[in-house]
């Protein structure tokens, strides 16, 4: 019988992982399994440009490569049990696939509130289906809009709804400042007085106690006591991995797949994980696991789960350098953009303007015992040039734990 990977989830992660496959070498069978019926697609821009109208929801596609070819894609199908020990996973169409090896990426889900009042309304953005659904209703005449959860996503969406011309936009969130947990204090404030200057409101330091409204929602009950009117909410509160298909097997799934510095999960060595469902070691930083909702971390799993995966399944030496990518992500809201490189949420205790001023172009660095571990860029596309120059100097720094 023909050997084959199995490759649970068909988003970035998966077809990277399909992809760096065959880069390595591996000639078996593939099956990528997942439960959009879309190829996968590029998510930022549901968020961004979709959302406003200004990229078609086909432009988000991604091509395969052409060693892919052969990859057998199940789509419309999702993975819902696995049993290691047997090496094979059931399908929820009650087949069940044979593997050799197996790859985890089926990332995460939008965590919803809960929270009394009607569902219809509430929105969350994750899919392509979520992204249509909100756009058709931003574009209504008049309609007033209430975020909850000021973290990135919900603040691309708040400054693609004022661009869109709503009524209202308003930020909801327990937090004193927007996006202060990976950012720190000092350009959350540069943010907060951007975003309101360009119309958005901020309800903050209050979280939400439930929905107004019979069928469907027209207001937000906030913890403070006060209700905001909404013809539309967005729930954007966080993610929760999709690992309930793992569960029986002995693997630590408290926030997404513990894995070892090689990606391998549980002591497993023919499963690996890759994307932001994986909680690995970053070799870069103190070792402690870690989950990176980042746009690069598909791609970099994959290129070392890859290779991993394909020298344990061909008997060979499996003691590779042991993962230690360097983070990166970006955000566009309104005119401006966020710009990381490196894990600034390790040094918010000591965080200091490099270039720039916080009403301006800004470029902050911040410090782990005097060591820089991140930088953040906040404006146009020099301060995002700026940020790019340390990208070398990141990459050359020793290991916290060194």
């Amino acid at each position: 019988m023909a050997r084959r990977i199995v490759v649970a989830g068909a988003s970035m992660g998966g077809l990277r992982a399909a992809e760096q496959l065959r880069a390595v070498g591996w000639a078996g069978a593939i099956t990528v399994v997942g439960d959009e019926p879309h190829m996968p697609y590029n998510r930022p821009p549901l968020s961004k440009e979709v959302l406003a109208g200004k990229a078609p929801f086909e432009s988000l596609a991604f091509t395969p490569k052409a060693s892919a070819a052969d990859v057998e894609w199940r789509l419309g199908t999702k993975v819902v049990a696995a049993r290691l020990a047997e090496r094979t996973v059931g399908l929820d169409d009650g087949s069940a696939l044979s593997y050799d090896g197996l790859v985890v990426a089926t990332g995460m889900r939008p965590r919803r509130l809960r929270c009394p009042g009607p569902l219809a309304g509430r929105h969350t953005v994750r899919t392509l289906a979520d992204a249509r659904g909100l756009r058709a209703e931003l574009t209504r005449p008049g309609a007033r809009v209430v975020v909850v959860g000021a973290g990135f996503i919900g603040c691309e969406v708040a400054a693609t709804a004022v661009g869109l011309g709503v009524r209202e936009a308003t930020v909801v969130d327990p937090l004193p400042l927007p996006m202060v947990g990976p950012l720190g204090e000092l350009l959350a404030r540069a943010l907060l007085k951007r975003h309101e200057e360009r119309g958005v409101r901020f309800a903050l330091g209050t979280g939400v106690a439930g929905f107004e409204g019979d069928d469907r929602v027209n207001g937000v009950v906030l913890a403070d006591g006060s209700t905001l009117p909404a013809d539309v909410v967005v729930e954007s509160v966080g993610s929760v991995a999709n690992t309930e298909w793992l569960q029986g097997n002995g693997l630590d799934l408290a926030d997404g797949v513990l894995t070892d510095e090689h990606l391998r999960a549980g002591g497993h060595p023919e499963v690996v994980a890759v994307g932001d469902v994986a909680r690995f070691p970053n070799a870069r930083y103190d070792g402690v696991p870690r989950r990176v909702e980042h746009w690069s971390i598909p791609t970099d799993t994959a290129k070392h789960a890859a290779k991993t995966l394909a020298a344990h399944l061909a008997g060979g030496n499996t003691e590779l350098a042991p993962f230690a990518p360097l983070p990166t992500f970006w955000s566009d809201q309104h005119d401006f953009r966020l710009q990381s490189f490196g894990a600034p949420g390790l040094g918010l205790d000591d965080v200091r303007v490099l270039d720039g001023e916080p009403d301006g172009d800004v470029l902050v660095g911040y410090h782990v015992d005097d060591r820089l571990v991140g930088v953040v860029a906040l404006g146009g596309q020099a301060a995002a040039m700026r940020a790019a120059k340390y990208r070398a100097h990141l990459l050359k720094q020793p290991a916290l734990t060194a």
